[in-house]
């Protein structure tokens, strides 16, 4: 099996104990026993929350869909299925695919270039005088990191910057540029525990996986309550029109 991961057999689940990952001890990973995949395909697995949970812990939260994923937890889970391989995150590069084989016990592949290749972390700077306050980076934003109002100055808020490029390409000014963490305030600037990723403390990793979260969270809530306000709308209107009708019934003349 290598490294240092321990694993117990019974017939129907594997279990893999590995001591040690990102430098800190974690808890038993468990998923159902299947045929170790190749590199050149993955077995169908049934995903097991724990499973999904500890993959999504190898990747470094850039929520940058490169990986074809809409976010670093839905590819963690796409891997636990075995829809996709190890190697779909150039942000985390061969650092998340040496996490990701020792978890599985999957070979170690080249990241594969189809979905980017592994760069600097490099944040998102708003050049504010040529900002014109649409909010279509706000929008675009997986971690919430981006701030202002309509028709007034966005900002960023560098700490929390993952270097998705998200907001890039929708800005209709053309007034983000991606710029050397160290270019910006000292204030701006985070320190503490490092984490795996270069660029990245540990903190930047956690905050960006429930910033996401909590923005989904909020997408949903605000979207329901827009579809419950519409049926109600919509329920006001059939009452006027049968009102109507049946105020137009009474009022008819007779015959």
């Amino acid at each position: 099996m290598g490294g240092t991961a321990n694993f117990i057999i019974n017939p129907s689940v594997v279990y893999q104990t590995d001591q040690k990952r990102h430098g800190k001890k974690v808890s038993l990973v468990r998923w159902e026993h299947y045929n170790r995949p190749s590199s050149q395909s993955c077995s169908k697995l049934s995903p097991n929350t724990l499973l999904v949970d500890d993959i999504d812990e190898c990747l470094p939260q850039t929520q940058c869909t490169l990986c074809t994923y809409p976010r670093c937890l839905d590819y963690a889970t796409a891997i636990a299925s075995g829809e996709a391989e190890i190697n779909q995150c150039p942000p985390g590069g061969d650092i998340t695919i040496g996490f990701l084989s020792r978890l599985l016990g999957r070979p170690a592949l080249p990241l594969n270039e189809a979905h980017g290749i592994t760069e600097p972390k490099r944040i998102a700077y708003i050049e504010e005088s040529q900002c014109i306050g649409c909010k279509l980076c706000i929008k675009a934003c997986p971690v919430d990191c981006i701030v202002g109002a309509g028709k007034l100055m966005h900002t960023v808020i560098s700490m929390d910057c993952t270097g998705c490029k998200l907001c890039i390409p929708v800005c209709p000014t053309d007034c983000i540029d991606l710029v050397d963490p160290g270019s910006c305030e000292p204030g701006a600037r985070e320190s503490g525990d490092t984490s795996s990723w270069p660029g990245f403390t540990s903190g930047q990793v956690q905050r960006a996986r429930l910033s996401t979260q909590r923005r989904l969270e909020r997408i949903e809530q605000f979207q329901a309550k827009r579809a419950t306000g519409k049926n109600i709308a919509e329920k006001q209107q059939m009452q006027r029109e049968i009102l109507a009708a049946v105020n137009r019934r009474k009022n008819r003349p007779p015959k």
